[in-house]
């Protein structure tokens, strides 16, 4: 049987030092699903949406939101991934949080955690609880509560530039020594195979990391969800990511975070990246003359022979805010988001970057008559296999307080910054990381039968 998680309070591990608010027991769930008859208020909305095509489509949604209910105002304010965390973590101290945001798949157990969230039980019973995902819209279930809701997914694949494979003779690799051994070719060709990301703001990393255990099967998570760095599989990962580092990596990314490690491939100076379909739109803003020389493959495998492992699935949730004056106002609009015309026009502001998490989306005429969709339709397809087996990075055991903190507090990514600017070696690095990162797990949750 399962065993179920008891949360208590994390303290003092957020990027700031900031004093969570007190934890107080389970929430009931609202039931009802009759929606307000009139609505009034403003509410702030929190998003990661900074590419122009999403940030004027939600604002469009607004928009109309605001038309249908006149005594209603939606405050939009757009932040990156790395500010958001920051943003929300210390915010919880003055209250100074939205009404509703996007969140990270390993962000919303902490908030929960933190008692920041309600439930969206009744949202997502007017939505059509049937309609989901199940998969994607169990990723914040505790209990019977339901605090999040998926607004759309993606996955990391590896992208690659057809046409220098094509020039020098390479095959798509297929395993991790072979991407080794053609990212070598091309460099010798004066052409950057991959860059390898190791900064200490981001979770890049242990993103990195991550596609190689997954790829052999395992987890840098126990079953217990304890931190492991220190077994076989973990330990040949981070040799062979300082090893690309030392020897196809430009030095200076080192640094990098997931926008300069992205840049590089939109800018064309790297044949290989391992991102999610947004690097379509990447290479369509940077490079134009491109956009006919680039798809997308599974991500490398130990051996050709290994079993196919689910690597990294991202279900971008959306969630509504305790501190929130109007909370019926927030899940309102939340809801309206999903309207199906309205939904397919919010997909098709970055078509192939962002997969639908309400069934029968894409099968339908709307969906598919997309230009987009229909060039990368062999890209779409490997992502979206890889969103049908992958998880959040550590949650292939369920979701945890402790994932969130494996990717949140970047102690891989000093990992590796040790390994490589101070040479310390591998096996006592990954023991010192497993050890930070297993006290702090110790500091927010106990296992209760």
């Amino acid at each position: 049987m399962k065993k179920m998680r008891k949360f208590l309070c994390l303290a003092g591990v957020a990027l700031a030092a900031v004093a969570l608010v007190a934890c107080s027991g389970k929430k009931e769930a609202t039931t009802s699903t009759e929606p307000p008859t009139e609505l009034s208020g403003e509410i702030t909305m929190w998003h990661s949406f900074t590419q122009g095509p999403r940030l004027e489509s939600i604002q469009k949604s607004a928009d109309a939101f605001m038309q249908k209910h006149p005594k209603t105002k939606i405050k939009i304010e757009t932040f990156s991934w790395n500010d958001f965390y920051t943003k929300w973590t210390t915010g919880l101290a003055n209250g100074n949080v939205p009404d509703i945001s996007t969140a990270l798949p390993n962000q919303v157990m902490e908030m929960v955690n933190s008692d920041a969230l309600v439930p969206l039980n009744d949202s997502i019973k007017r939505i059509g609880q049937d309609k989901f995902n199940e998969t994607a819209l169990n990723e914040a279930k505790i209990g019977d509560d339901y605090y999040s809701v998926p607004l759309y997914s993606h996955a990391q694949v590896m992208w690659v530039r057809t046409d220098l494979l094509k020039e020098h003779n390479i095959e798509v690799p297929k395993t991790w020594d072979q991407l080794y051994e053609a990212s070598k070719k091309l460099k010798e060709a004066g052409v950057y195979g991959l860059s390898v990301p190791f900064g200490t703001n981001d979770l890049m990393a242990t993103r990195f990391l991550n596609f190689y255990v997954r790829s052999g099967g395992g987890s840098l998570l126990t079953k217990d969800l304890k931190a492991d760095l220190t077994s076989q599989l973990a330990q040949d990962g981070i040799k062979y990511w300082v090893k690309m580092y030392k020897e196809i990596s430009p030095q200076d990314s080192l640094n990098f975070n997931v926008l300069q490690q992205a840049t590089l491939f939109y800018q064309g100076k790297t044949a290989f990246d391992f991102n999610s379909g947004f690097h379509i739109g990447g290479i369509n803003a940077n490079s134009p003359q491109l956009i006919d020389s680039i798809d997308a493959y599974p991500i490398p495998k130990i051996k050709e022979s290994d079993k196919d492992q689910g690597i990294e699935t991202s279900n971008i949730p959306m969630v509504v805010w305790k501190n929130s004056k109007h909370p019926e106002v927030a899940k309102a609009f939340l809801e309206s988001l999903y309207n199906e015309e309205d939904y397919v026009k919010f997909l098709d502001s970055t078509p192939v970057g962002m997969l639908p998490t309400i069934k029968g989306i894409s099968d339908s005429a709307a969906y598919k008559e997309n230009e987009t969709r229909k060039k990368f339709k062999h890209a779409e397809e490997v992502i979206t296999e890889a969103v049908k087996k992958g998880t959040a990075i550590g949650y292939e055991n369920g979701p945890s307080v402790e994932a969130g903190m494996l990717t949140n507090q970047h102690i891989i990514e000093q990992m590796f910054q040790d390994i490589i600017t101070n040479g310390k070696d591998p096996m006592a690095a990954a023991k010192d990381a497993e050890k930070q990162l297993n006290d702090l797990f110790e500091t927010v949750a106990v296992d209760v039968k």
